[in-house]
């Protein structure tokens, strides 16, 4: 399986970016990753929320195949504890999920194109994040999914 994290607008914060590329570098070791940017839209405040969100929802689309199996990231989506997102990473692999891909939207979510194409939804928490920041709260907990599934020190209950 491969796993794609498609995110809207790059991270300027280098410390940030430090910690990321440290779990995408951990989590290779695991599983074929990678995480795609889609640049910010130029001029997005002459566009109304909608417009923005509809163009935004243009390039996600663009860059999936229809045979990817998409998870968007929302905060009205499915919580999971770490110990059951590493189960259904388990059951996507096991089913045989060839590219497994999870959506981070711009700051006004996601367009309805998307929200159509997308086969779940899942949440990091309730609460609203930067999406800067979900990069690295995500990135962490698949690194964290498969050390569960590998029996790895790493996770503590």
């Amino acid at each position: 399986m491969k796993i794609k994290l498609l995110v809207v607008g790059k991270t300027d914060h280098k410390g940030l970016q430090t910690m990321i590329s440290d779990y995408e570098k951990r989590l290779r070791h695991y599983v074929k990753y990678e995480m795609e940017v889609i640049p910010a839209l130029k001029a997005a405040k002459n566009l109304s929320t909608l417009e923005q969100k509809d163009k935004e929802g243009d390039a996600i689309l663009s860059r999936i195949s229809p045979s990817d199996l998409i998870i968007l990231l929302d905060e009205q989506g499915k919580q999971y504890t770490s110990v059951d997102f590493a189960k259904y990473l388990q059951k996507l692999m096991n089913a045989g999920t060839r590219q497994l891909v999870f959506l981070v939207g711009g700051p006004y979510g996601f367009s309805d194109a998307v929200q159509s194409r997308a086969q779940y939804k899942m949440s990091l928490s309730r609460m609203t994040f930067s999406h800067q920041m979900v990069r690295l709260f995500f990135v962490e907990q698949l690194y964290r999914g498969f050390t569960i599934l590998r029996n790895e020190p790493y996770h503590h209950q």
